[in-house]
């Protein structure tokens, strides 16, 4: 059971996290609750930094905001010496409002506006990550007003394809993201950048992909990009100061999955990116990583009230649960697989197979299939672990629903970090009210 690192059963046969007994946190919160856990977020934070520092001392870690961001957890990793990857000028909103260190953040994005750009260099974030030749061209605009120049990293296709969902493979040629190198782009792109006043590039980023299992596409893509660097050096006097092969590193979220850990992500690259350099004669770069779902991910666990049951003849027995692809879409969206366990009655062991599915008026709604639990019925309490990535972050008011809150566990102690909406917040942006 991939649960967080403080989980374990109490006396009540009830599942515990961070010293809180799930069952009270349903009853104070209400359900569908996200429950993150401080140590186990803590935790991935420190590995990472460990395990990247020890090889190769000059590295960053940047956590990816994407997966989950909100000021609390914000806080908690620039705490923990990370820095911060955003794509938006609303993550841009909540790393600021949270008092995150703007020169360890780095703004990524396919189609960033010139008004996000614009705050971004106003608020003095520490990297750019330039996509593609529409924002070169905005950011040398905007470079011109500047006394200081704007520190750029080029995004690279560089043509690996892990084994992953399509919906989810970001490195391929045909990738909606970043400059192609087999065609040329990349290479025009590296002259536009270093010959365009204001700007001053520091090296090549890449991202190949999300939740992948496999380390060996992390080295094909820095032996690419190592080998693009010294084709640069060498054309146009290109001088490779940074170097990021992005995240995208899986975790463990049903029994059958392996995930690599931070010791051994770190070993691929690092020693990948040493031998790379030294083979092509090139100085070792800073070398910075964005993992997203594999620092928050394991950190969250789902708690759900169960309702009805329906038994098919020959066919599935579903149990129905107060959430479902509102909170979390992506069993539907890509087919992600999850397990369960039934919180308020723990040491129970299983007496049947059934599938869990939501409330939402979809059949895709389904949240697990083939869940191997106790006789469920209406009113058990059931926890679904390693949600704490892209869960809440694609979470939709589908069928008006609610998104649910979301606290923070640590020694006993539970922290609303984020309240559950009330039907008034459905209304509030609602321009017309008499018509």
């Amino acid at each position: 059971m991939s649960l967080p690192i403080t989980a374990r059963t109490d006396a009540h046969g009830h599942l515990e996290i961070g010293g809180c007994d799930c069952c009270d946190l349903a009853a104070q919160f209400g359900t569908p609750l996200y429950v993150f856990d401080e140590a186990t977020l803590r935790d991935r934070c420190r590995a990472f930094r460990a395990a990247f520092e020890r090889r190769h001392p000059d590295s960053r870690i940047l956590y990816a905001g994407k997966a989950f961001l909100n000021r609390a957890v914000a806080q908690i990793i620039a705490e923990e010496g990370l820095g911060l990857d955003v794509v938006s000028g609303g993550e841009m909103a909540v790393a600021r409002a949270a008092g995150f260190p703007p020169d360890r953040v780095c703004f990524h994005g396919n189609n960033k506006s010139l008004d996000e750009l614009q705050m971004a260099l106003d608020w003095g974030v520490g990297r750019i990550a330039v996509d593609n030749f529409h924002e070169l061209a905005l950011l040398g605009r905007l470079a011109a007003a500047r006394d200081r120049p704007v520190e750029i990293l080029l995004r690279l296709a560089p043509g690996v394809e892990p084994r992953t969902h399509a919906h989810i493979s970001t490195g391929g040629v045909a990738s909606k993201f970043g400059f192609p190198i087999a065609d040329g782009q990349a290479e025009a792109a590296v002259q536009a950048a270093l010959t365009t006043p204001g700007l001053r590039l520091l090296g090549l980023h890449a991202h190949i992909g999300s939740q992948i299992h496999d380390l060996a596409p992390y080295g094909q893509t820095v032996r690419v990009m190592v080998e693009f660097a010294a084709q640069m050096a060498e054309r146009h006097g290109m001088h490779l100061a940074e170097i990021s092969p992005g995240g995208g590193w899986a975790i463990r979220t049903t029994p059958a999955e392996q995930a690599p850990t931070p010791e051994e992500i770190a070993e691929a690259i690092v020693d990948t990116l040493h031998n790379e350099v030294a083979r092509h004669g090139l100085p070792l770069p800073r070398l910075t990583v964005e993992p997203g779902r594999a620092i928050i991910g394991p950190a969250g666990v789902a708690l759900y009230t169960v309702g009805a049951r329906k038994e098919v003849p020959g066919g599935p027995t579903y149990v129905f649960v107060d959430g479902g692809m509102a909170d979390n879409i992506r069993p539907a969206l890509y087919g992600a697989r999850y397990q369960a366990i039934a919180a308020s009655r723990a040491n129970e062991p299983p007496s049947e197979m059934v599938t869990i599915a939501g409330r939402y008026c979809e059949s895709g709604d389904i949240l697990i299939r083939d869940a191997a639990l106790p006789h469920l019925v209406a009113g058990d309490l059931l926890a679904v672990p390693a949600v704490g990535a892209y869960c809440l972050s694609l979470a939709s008011n589908y069928n008006l629903a609610r998104r649910p809150a979301v606290v923070l566990v640590h020694g006993g102690q539970a922290h609303l970090i984020r309240r559950r909406e009330e039907y008034e917040d459905l209304l509030r942006l609602d321009a017309i009210t008499d018509h």
